[in-house]
């Protein structure tokens, strides 16, 4: 299925934040990135055409380029060049993408379905939200996010999403703005990080005929929570990986800021 699809279809109903990077388009020779994540590049995937960055309005506003000053939360976030070979895109959450939280049907499983809205979970006091798109790995977006908390309630949403996981295995159906999804076959998976704690999980996600595999990382450093979301918006079969790179470099940069 082209990505136009997958992205238009797939990314609004269910991740409601779309990761607004071509995976696909390398810069000439000589010139740097876009940090706008252009649609009018040549050779631009569908992904960036119809997407923005991830995530909440949070604090991203309306800007295109990451910020590089401000709050300590943005000074937390992801900007262009802190990755080479992935392009770093603020550009805001996809205006098809619908508002707020999403409701489970599984009240166990209420948590999994937080993260897929505009923030963790309704105690999140600020969010900041980039989108990642791999210039080395075809097809893979990610969208990224830290949010500030109270210490004791960044602790507890670790502790939710674990029980969650362990629950949700079968699946839960997700809605939100009446935008629904459904997220089968969730699985806990073994990915490790430097950060104080974290949970990962794997699902396949649905919406309006398309699926998709997902891979979700949560990681606590201190009072923030770091949320990433890898996807191969090119319709692949192939679970993907959030890279390792872009997570120790996140949690760098929520270290540096503090």
């Amino acid at each position: 299925m082209k990505a136009s699809t997958v992205t238009a279809a797939l990314l609004p109903a269910l991740l409601l934040a779309a990761v607004g990077c071509s995976s696909t388009h390398t810069p000439a020779p000589g010139k740097s990135p876009d940090q706008k994540g252009s649609a009018s590049a040549p050779g631009h995937t569908a992904a960036a055409d119809s997407a923005g960055a991830a995530g909440s309005t949070g604090a991203t506003g309306s800007s295109a380029a990451p910020k590089r000053a401000g709050t300590r939360l943005e000074r937390s976030a992801l900007e262009q060049g802190d990755l080479p070979g992935y392009q770093i895109s603020a550009n805001g959450k996809n205006p098809n993408a619908p508002d707020g939280q999403p409701q489970s049907d599984r009240k166990a499983c209420q948590p999994l379905a937080d993260i897929m809205g505009d923030k963790p979970d309704p105690a999140a006091r600020e969010t900041v939200n980039r989108g990642v798109g791999s210039q080395k790995q075809m097809g893979l977006a990610v969208s990224a996010s830290v949010s500030s908390y109270a210490e004791s309630d960044a602790k507890a949403l670790i502790s939710r999403l674990r029980d969650a996981v362990a629950a949700c295995g079968t699946g839960f159906t997700a809605t939100v703005e009446k935008q629904s999804g459904s997220y089968r076959d969730v699985k806990a998976a073994d990915y490790k990080t430097d950060g104080d704690e974290s949970v990962s999980w794997t699902t396949s996600a649905s919406a309006e005929g398309v699926a998709a595999q997902v891979h979700v990382v949560v990681v606590r450093q201190g009072d923030s929570v770091v949320r990433l979301m890898a996807l191969n918006v090119t319709g692949g079969r192939q679970t993907p990986q959030v890279p390792h790179e872009v997570t120790d470099k996140q949690l760098q940069k929520v270290r540096a800021a503090r």
